[in-house]
């Protein structure tokens, strides 16, 4: 029996895209929306779920970091997605008849150069493989979607223009999350561990917590902070830092920042993806 992969979207969106690239093994299966593909992963119709983290240019996705802390699950491996955006149509239609284009509120701005270069409008979509499908099945000659070239594949569109992102970097950062933490693995380019925290609520507590970091060695590549409950008072932090829980020098920092904190958790311990550099 093929495991499956769950990710939240239409088939052909970018996490589809991560699936298949990070887990060709596996069959992608789509959900509504972030909680829907963690629940399949609890319930055991996936093994895995594919959850994007952060844009390199639209920054952080929205309420995943609430999400991954109740998720009750684990992050198993991290996955880097090259975002290129195209520009699809019905076959046999030209660029010039397209009056607007429709795709995710997010991919609207990252093309807005070549949109406004053929004075074409943008239309958000909830989602951009699922307007890829609305326009297979519409039949509107002057209408284009921005998606994936995997959208266009599988909608039966023709592609007019590829790589079209104003930005060459545009990269999703995505998790792989499973059921259970494996901490046994060693990466070849070494490990990652996120985590959340809450400091206590004394003075300088946040400096202090990540002194243990700096005074050990640790590399933190990312530190955000979110509100939690709705409070303003109340802040929670996510943090990713270079290595694995079991080397000395994290130990040391972890413990450190464990003294100055109401609640911290391991969220995974995976392998460092070789893109990151």
């Amino acid at each position: 029996m093929t495991k499956r992969i769950a990710f939240q979207g239409e088939p052909g969106a970018y996490s589809d895209q991560a699936c298949r690239e990070a887990r060709p093994d596996m069959e992608p299966l789509p959900c509504r929306n972030f909680e829907d593909a963690i629940e399949a992963v609890r319930t055991g119709v996936a093994e895995l779920a594919m959850l994007p983290v952060e844009n390199s240019t639209y920054g952080r996705v929205a309420d995943i970091h609430r999400l991954l802390p109740q998720s009750g699950l684990r992050i198993v491996d991290e996955a880097f997605v090259r975002v290129h955006i195209s520009l699809m149509a019905l076959p046999g239609v030209q660029i010039e008849e397209i009056r607007r284009v429709r795709a995710h509120l997010v991919l609207l701005p990252q093309a807005q150069s070549f949109l406004s270069q053929y004075g074409i409008k943008g239309e958000a979509a909830a989602d951009s493989a699922g307007a890829a499908a609305d326009l297979a099945a519409s039949g509107a000659r002057d209408e284009g979607v921005l998606a994936s070239d995997l959208a266009a594949d599988l909608h039966g569109l023709h592609i007019l223009a590829r790589h079209i992102e104003d930005h060459a970097h545009n990269t999703t950062r995505f998790l792989i999350m499973g059921r259970e933490p494996d901490l046994t693995r060693r990466g070849r380019h070494g490990m990652m561990t996120t985590f959340v925290f809450q400091v206590r609520n004394i003075p300088a507590a946040l400096y202090k917590a990540m002194g243990g970091f700096a005074t050990n060695g640790v590399n933190m590549t990312k530190l955000e902070s979110y509100m939690v409950g709705g409070s303003f008072t109340a802040t929670q932090f996510y943090a990713d830092i270079e290595g694995h829980p079991d080397d000395p020098a994290v130990d040391r920092a972890l413990e450190e920042l464990d003294y100055f904190t109401d609640m911290l958790e391991i969220l995974g311990v995976y392998p460092r993806d070789p893109r990151r550099d």
